[in-house]
């Protein structure tokens, strides 16, 4: 009776898993030459295991000043990014020895990139996800329940490699491969689903980051990286990546992201800034990622490739010895309600409405009723088929204005019928949180039990024509219809530019300063503090923006030199009279305030342009104070003379200054905490305040008004910012 129900057991198992373990197995025996084919490349060095830190890194930072990343993969090769000595973008394999060049990455191969999308996820997301989980949980139980048949069938553990009577083929080798292969997929089984666990957050991995004390942070005794101790004794084998840092101020550190703990080291003098070990969860969740694909060894790898291999006899097998016992026994045209297609939008400045667009008007052309609008107001569709979401991401991974209650009426409002959707995503790989809303979306979508997924979520860099064609091309295809979008269509430059002229420049000695330029408009146009200005340096799709003050009737653009920065280098070049293409884009929520009787503005660095010139614009009588963040006295310099204009002409009723790096050593949420009771009273009065600089910034300052908000007067920030007394633009 027992070997009855392991039998059944494993019987049912099987049958319900083998057309997802068929296809997980066959991917898997693919995805196994992936790091086969990646360690046979001619990158890895020599003595690699020896190599320390202090021997390396002195001699990577004196050949390629401009580096700022080091990565060490799992085959072992030293791989640096950063820019070369003519500020271009640098992204190479080298020795870490001398610090030649080995050679370039080349692009990830799309066929395993595109067998990996299957094996983890079915092309369905998170559904296919969960289902990849839950067939790796399967096959677990099945390798147990496996395990338990066998050790029936040889009568006792101690039996378990003894022989085997062969009643015939599929039966004999079913077993002899089970044996052989049992702690190989067991591995596969057990780290597959504890990936899928992890995956969900069922296994919490918290993440854990360095907290740096910058205070702490001393400025000498200036000592040669060659020297430092913890560089000594870290050997590049140790290391999975290391920040370098951005600038020589004191406050810019290494980070070290090593294979168990994450280590931030002060540049100057070489002390530990920080030290924080990874968690056990994620130490786990990386030897189980290991185990899983074999990209640390071939030999293992190999191993993974015939056990999969062995997946696939035993599903032949098992179903053979089954059969064989058993036979012994734009504008819109049509309304929402109406349309086939829906279009929704997230976009922060609006350039992505012009990709909608494009594809609205084909549509249309078409015959087929669409209809394009932003995502807070997405509702039901009587009529829709398919929904096409195009959503950009705003700051670090967050949605643009337009779409931040997305979620809500997602969850809100249940479409009647199945719908296909297809997700894309613009973004730019220049920051760390590419695409993430659109991910997101994509996420929440793949949880709606009537959304079906079109296409695997596309995401478009820097708002690439070709990008976007290529998934236009691709969604055409599969929704079976007709689409025809030049290059040229696609180009999210339509509004025409208009001539500006350089009036004014002020210079900068070093990278990583910040600079004024004034420009005067050649013909006239309204604009205000506040608004934005677009840029195209090199003259092609790609978009810069940057906020304007308006003094006088002049732009005036507050900017920091980058060192190779697409924008920044391309306006430091220009010189007075010499002209520029772009075009002003309305920012009308970050504009200051018509009734406000106090205002507040909140800044740090170059966010303080738009005040500067919303101060210069007051003619009537309100209650202005300006906090705003500085390294130091010299990075103040360049604002003086006209803030101190405007305190003494009444503009500007006081200035709060923080200096970061010297003095005090503060920042602008300090100056804000000490006047905790007048941030209070200004709100509760209905006075404005207004952020415009770093999202660093931001955070760290709307964490504080929260606080005060909740202690002071009863009520969360999000209240007063839905009554618009808190207005941010930052970046």
């Amino acid at each position: 009776m027992t070997i009855s129900v392991w039998r059944y057991s494993h019987l049912a198992l099987a049958v319900s898993s083998f057309l997802l373990l068929t296809l997980a197995a066959v991917t898997g025996i693919i995805l196994a030459f992936q790091p086969l084919s990646e360690k046979v490349l001619p990158y890895r060095t020599d003595h690699f295991s020896e190599t320390t830190l202090a021997g390396t890194l002195p001699v990577l930072r004196k050949q390629y000043p401009g580096i700022s990343e080091l990565t060490v993969d799992k085959n072992q090769f030293v791989q640096i990014k950063g820019s070369d000595a003519e500020g271009k973008k640098l992204q190479a394999y080298i020795d870490p020895q001398t610090g030649s060049l080995l050679g370039y990455p080349a692009p990830k191969s799309e066929f395993f990139e595109w067998v990996t999308a299957l094996h983890r996820s079915l092309f369905i997301h998170e559904t296919g996800r969960f289902f990849i989980g839950l067939t790796a949980f399967l096959l677990l139980l099945i390798t147990v329940s496996g395990t338990m048949l066998i050790i029936q069938r040889q009568r006792g553990l101690k039996r378990f490699f003894s022989r085997i009577v062969r009643d015939n083929f599929a039966q004999y080798y079913h077993v002899v491969l089970g044996r052989l292969s049992l702690i190989p997929i067991f591995i596969i089984a057990l780290s597959g689903t504890y990936l899928s666990l992890a995956r969900f957050g069922l296994i919490e991995s918290p993440v854990v980051s360095a907290e740096v004390d910058f205070d702490a942070i001393k400025s000498g005794p200036v000592r040669d990286p060659a020297d430092f101790e913890v560089f000594k004794k870290i050997n590049l084998s140790e290391v999975q990546t290391i920040e370098f840092p951005f600038s020589e101020d004191p406050e810019d550190y290494y980070t070290l992201k090593l294979t168990d703990r994450e280590i931030t080291v002060n540049q100057i003098n070489g002390d530990i800034l920080s030290e924080v070990r990874y968690p056990t969860a994620a130490l786990l969740t990386e030897l189980n990622l290991d185990l899983h694909t074999g990209r640390t060894h071939a030999i293992w790898a190999v191993i993974l490739a015939v056990a999969s291999g062995n997946i696939l006899f035993f599903i032949y097998s098992g179903f053979a010895m089954t059969w064989k016992r058993r036979a012994n026994r734009v504008k819109n045209k049509y309304t929402a309600d109406e349309s086939e297609f829906i279009i929704l939008v997230g976009s922060e400045n609006g350039s992505t409405f012009n990709f909608a667009n494009a594809i609205h008007k084909q549509l249309i052309a078409g015959g087929r009723s669409a209809y394009v609008t932003e995502l807070n107001n997405y509702k039901v569709y009587p009529k829709a088929s398919n929904i096409i979401v195009m959503a950009a991401t705003y700051g670090l991974g967050n949605p643009p204005t337009n779409a931040a209650h997305f979620a809500a009426h997602l969850e809100k409002h249940k479409q009647p019928r199945p719908v296909r959707f297809s997700v894309v995503g613009f973004g730019s790989h220049g920051y760390p949180d590419f695409c993430k809303f659109a991910f997101e979306v994509d996420n929440l979508l793949a949880k709606q039990d009537w959304a079906v997924p079109a296409l695997e979520i596309h995401t478009v860099n820097d708002k690439s024509p070709d990008e976007f064609g290529q998934w236009a091309a691709s969604w055409s295809q599969h929704a079976g219809v007709a689409l025809a979008i030049s290059s040229d269509s696609l180009t999210t430059r339509h509004e025409p530019v208009q001539q500006l002229t350089v009036v004014d420049k002020t210079t900068v000695s070093t990278p990583g300063e910040a600079f004024l330029i004034s420009l005067r408009a050649n013909n006239p146009t309204d604009f205000t503090s506040g608004d934005l200005l677009a840029i195209y340096p090199a003259n092609d799709h790609r978009e810069r923006l940057y906020s304007i003050g308006k003094v006088g009737s002049n732009i005036q653009l507050s900017v920091k030199l980058h060192e190779g920065g697409l924008g920044s280098d391309y306006l430091y070049r220009l010189n007075a009279g010499s002209e520029i293409g772009a075009r002003i884009v309305g920012n009308p929520h970050f504009h200051f305030p018509e009734n406000a009787s106090s205002v507040i503005m909140i800044s740090n660095g170059t966010g303080i342009a738009p005040f500067l010139g919303m101060i210069d614009q007051q003619n009537a009588p309100v209650d202005c104070r300006l906090y705003c963040g500085f390294r130091d006295d010299a990075s103040f310099l360049l604002y003086k003379t006209s803030i101190q204009t405007n305190l003494k002409n009444g503009k500007l009723n006081s200035l709060h200054i923080a200096y970061s790096r010297e003095g005090a050593r503060e920042y602008v949420k300090d100056l804000l905490a000490r006047d905790e009771a007048f941030v209070a009273e200004t709100l509760s009065n209905n006075g404005v305040i207004m952020l415009c600089g770093s999202l660093a910034m931001q955070n760290n300052v709307v964490a504080l008004l929260d606080h005060i908000c909740q202690t002071r007067l009863g009520k969360n920030i999000s209240y007063f910012q839905s009554h618009g007394q808190v207005l941010m633009d930052c970046y």
